[in-house]
């Protein structure tokens, strides 16, 4: 996750779309050049150990944009597949609530 991060911090949208699962990816991935992500922290986690296949990090990211200050609060889910890590998807605020 802390990976995925950096990558959109440094504008590798490549490296997003290979860690993407390949089931929930959107053909074209892409990086929004007027955004500075400035910072992560990582609020939990559930799972995604050695021995898991599956696992949830919850997090806020900050950034900057128009010379705005704001966060972006997600819950991500991630899946193993043949030894790697791929994001899946963000679970919705009610379903994270109802877990």
């Amino acid at each position: 996750m802390r990976s995925r991060y950096s990558a959109f911090a440094c504008g590798d949208a490549a490296y997003l779309f290979r860690t993407w699962h390949p089931r929930t990816r959107p053909a074209d991935v892409t990086v929004d050049p007027g955004i500075t992500w400035t910072g992560l922290e990582v609020i939990d986690t559930v799972a995604g150990g050695p021995d898991d296949d599956r696992g949830e990090v919850e997090f806020n990211a900050q950034f900057e944009s128009g010379g705005r200050a704001d966060r972006l609060h997600e819950r991500s889910r991630f899946q193993r597949r043949a030894g790697r890590w791929f994001y899946l998807d963000a679970v919705s605020d009610r379903a994270a609530e109802d877990v």
